[in-house]
């Protein structure tokens, strides 16, 4: 039994949003028992045009999910006009850290309401309106988040694409959302990397997708890029000649607010679809509790926006809550190992939320970076992305936080819209590695592989969601049936996470990570279907399969066993080909950190690649790969353990 290391002080307990372990219980009580109720009340802290009917419907079997029938309300308004005609206009909404140390930005609540209701004049000008969907294809730049809430507030349907994406990713994403608008920028910049090609990519992308009319271009470094006369425009003269007032649009708590892709068990990623009111209410209370953020707070989550955290623990939860929110263009080694701290010490940051793949690298360099700096502002510290490991965690505890610092290790996806299992920093006694117990409303079950929830404490299982929360996704852009196939069809009844878990002997929930063909690269979910088409691509390439393995920085690498075409050679030549095609196809974040040339892969009589010998061979467990009696040809496993790389 692993007993709790750390557990909050009294000091830290007694100004907590939830003070102790027995007050946790009690409102989860009523969350579980009573949820219409609970929520009923949770979302009044929101600002509505018009109440809502009814708080929930749910059916899991077909799908269909609605949170606050028929309330309007509108996000952007929420997050910035409220506060403002309450009197903190004044208060710094956003702080933007550069990738340079010396570049740095802030805007109070006031400034950034009128920015975004430029730039919504802006794309009603040039004629986006309520429904159509607009991509932005941009580093860490101000203009992203401020083109986010501008979209928000017009009923425009974001798409945001991680900037590091390959141009054919970013075609495809466009194109099957049909977007009318691109947002992207000239060059960017991340580390020592001055000059990334975003307007080539868009460029490239744009030749190929047809629903494009216009391409909005944020100025960020000043590098010559080409514009093309009747379709680019730059940001900075659009906005010079914006009206600086536009009214919110009333939405429907169930109009659709972002789209985000994610990668899926197939080669065509998911448009994650959430809605205006359920979603905004979740990413706001989860943001206050969980991080018990409080006025005087600076709140720091290193995410990027191009993924799910960034959507709601940098931009929508923070700013709902009238927080301050840093966000940062640059990466933690540079201009060295102790930039995140020199950030924290500079903006006197109070809560900081990064992933466990940054503090492995960090922890690799020693604890001098971290030493030398003043990391006396923090009062608490989170994890999101993957399971946060014992050696990281108490690296992270005794010396970032200094043993003051609770930790907040979270579990959540892309699908669920906030966290769903998480401590609560003033009530939970924490254990290294595990995500503690269930978020408010939320209730996770262990299952068996025939769909039975498995009883009791001590038992490992697959994670499932009982019953329906306000942020959860509402659908697969354009696929209703793979929504329900995907999330539904596996346990009728039940929410399905693709993750599985185990439950301690306390009722401590510990993620053991995917069971289906996604890997988990540095928190980012990539589909081995996605990775092995790219592969695919390369010249040279007969056949492909991808799985993940364990890596000291990465938490898992991308194992790749590579087939190549009769009378090529297996070389080093053509792994390089292998990798340039993967980023060209997806991304750099992508590319095989290991490659294997094998003349065969394992298979079934039927054809079907045996995953779970190759997942053994890539992790070095050798001694028992278990029956491989029905393969075709089982001297191939002795081939691939011979050469394995």
């Amino acid at each position: 039994m692993t007993k709790p290391v750390f557990t909050p002080s009294r000091e830290w307990s007694e100004d907590a949003h939830v003070n102790s372990l027995p007050q946790y219980k009690l409102i989860y009580r009523k969350s579980k028992d009573s949820p219409e109720s609970f929520w009923t009340g949770i979302a009044g802290r929101m600002e509505w045009i018009k109440k809502w009917d009814e708080v929930k419907e749910e059916d899991f079997v077909n799908g269909k999910i609605r949170w606050f029938k028929n309330g309007k309300l509108n996000v952007s308004a929420n997050c910035l006009d409220r506060h403002v005609a309450e009197g903190n206009g004044g208060k710094t909404a956003l702080i933007w850290e550069g990738n340079n140390p010396e570049e740095d930005q802030s805007f109070t609540y006031s400034e950034l309401l009128t920015e975004v209701q430029k730039c919504a004049n802006v794309l009603k000008g040039i004629g986006i309106q309520k429904g159509d969907r607009v991509c932005m294809y941009m580093q860490m730049v101000p203009q992203l988040p401020i083109s986010m809430l501008a979209c928000a507030r017009i009923g425009a349907v974001h798409s945001v694409v991680f900037g590091a994406f390959s141009a054919d990713a970013l075609r495809d994403r466009i194109n099957d959302s049909e977007c009318k608008l691109l947002i992207t920028q000239d060059t960017g910049v991340r580390g020592t990397k001055q000059n990334i090609p975003m307007k080539i990519n868009a460029d490239k992308a744009v030749a190929e997708t047809p629903s494009i009319e216009h391409v909005l271009v944020v100025k960020r470094t000043g590098e010559t890029i080409k514009m093309q006369s009747d379709r680019d425009s730059w940001w900075h003269e659009k906005m010079d000649t914006a009206d600086a007032v536009c009214a919110p649009e009333p939405m429907d708590s169930e109009d659709p607010l972002f789209i985000l892709y994610t990668s899926g068990s197939t080669g065509k990623p998911k448009g994650v679809l959430h809605t205006t009111g359920g979603y905004l209410v979740y990413a706001a209370y989860t943001h206050q509790i969980i991080f018990d953020y409080h006025e005087d707070d600076i709140y720091w989550c290193t995410a990027d926006i191009g993924w799910i955290t960034g959507h709601s623990y940098i931009v929508y939860g923070p700013l709902a809550n009238c927080a301050v929110s840093v966000m940062f263009e640059g990466v933690p080694n540079y201009p060295d190992f102790g930039r995140f701290w020199d950030v924290v010490d500079k903006h006197k940051v109070t809560l900081f939320y990064t992933a466990p793949t940054a503090l492995r690298a960090l922890m690799k360099e020693g604890n001098e970076p971290v030493t030398s700096r003043d990391l006396s502002s923090l009062r608490l510290l989170g994890t999101v992305g993957e399971p946060i490991k014992e050696p990281e965690w108490n690296w992270y505890c005794n010396i970032v936080g200094k043993g003051n610092c609770p930790i907040v290790d979270t579990w959540w996806q892309t699908e669920t819209g906030g966290i769903l299992i998480t401590p609560l920093p003033g009530a939970t006694p924490l254990k290294p590695g595990s995500a503690t117990f269930p978020f408010f409303g939320i209730e996770p079950v262990l299952m068996t592989e025939d769909g039975h929830e498995i009883e009791g404490n001590d038992v490992s299982g697959l994670l499932a969601i009982k019953h329906s929360w306000p942020g959860q996704m509402r659908t697969i852009y354009g696929d209703h049936d793979r929504f329900i196939e995907t999330y539904f069809s596996q346990f009728p009844g039940y929410y399905f996470t693709g993750d599985g878990a185990r439950r301690d002997d306390e009722g401590y929930y510990y993620i053991t990570g995917r069971v289906d063909d996604v890997l988990n690269v540095s928190g980012h979910r990539i589909g081995t279907a996605e990775v092995e088409g790219g592969i695919g691509k390369a010249d040279g390439v007969a056949e492909a399969a991808v799985v993940g393995f364990p890596h000291d920085i990465k938490g898992q690498g991308i194992y790749a066993f590579v087939t190549p075409m009769t009378g090529v050679d297996g070389n080093e030549t053509l792994a390089e080909k292998i990798r340039q095609s993967v980023i060209a196809d997806i991304g750099p974040h992508v590319k095989p950190d290991k490659i294997q040339f094998t003349p065969a892969l394992p298979k079934t009589r039927s054809g079907k690649i045996m995953r779970r010998i190759l997942r053994k061979i890539a992790e070095g467990d050798v001694d028992d790969l278990g029956d491989i009696s029905t393969l075709a040809d089982p001297s191939v496993v002795e081939s691939l353990v011979k050469e394995r790389v």
